[in-house]
């Protein structure tokens, strides 16, 4: 096993789940800091815990929902992110696959919504700008051509 002396960033993940009706999921926060800000559904890696992992099983406890079709949204590493420390994010695209929306865990309120809340914790607001670029993007492959030759 590996033991560093020195500091070293904390790992999360943070989920940006689409509904079947095309709505983001949003978490309310019932703990600092932040608290009573809207957040995208996430935490810490667990120990010995794949990315993959974490987002599953943080969206089943924050939201109540299963996810599918995890896409890399991207990685946020500012040192500054994180009030508590220097805390890196993984972000992943979801879409729900299955639950109900009931929130739990350190979430006090669990919302779909069409347009994402004013006050978003942390850097929310940019992870979900590129996610929503990445959504058009993969819109844009998804489309027929309009001149393909038959």
């Amino acid at each position: 096993m590996l033991h560093l002396q020195r500091k070293t960033p904390l790992l999360a993940v943070d989920i940006v789940i689409r509904t079947k009706d095309g709505k983001i999921v949003f978490i309310k926060r019932l703990n600092p800091p932040f608290r009573g800000y809207f957040a995208l559904p996430g935490g810490f890696v667990e120990y010995g815990e794949k990315l993959e992992e974490a987002a599953v099983r943080e969206a089943m406890e924050e939201t109540g929902l299963k996810i599918e079709n995890l896409k890399l949204v991207g990685v946020y590493s500012d040192p500054n992110r994180d009030p508590r420390g220097h805390v890196v994010s993984v972000a992943f695209l979801a879409e729900e696959g299955g639950g109900s929306l009931k929130a739990s865990d350190d979430a006090g309120e669990v919302k779909a919504l069409k347009e994402p809340p004013e006050n978003l914790a942390f850097d929310h607001k940019t992870i979900l700008r590129d996610a929503m670029k990445l959504i058009k993007t993969e819109a844009l492959k998804r489309e027929p051509r309009e001149n393909a030759e038959s």
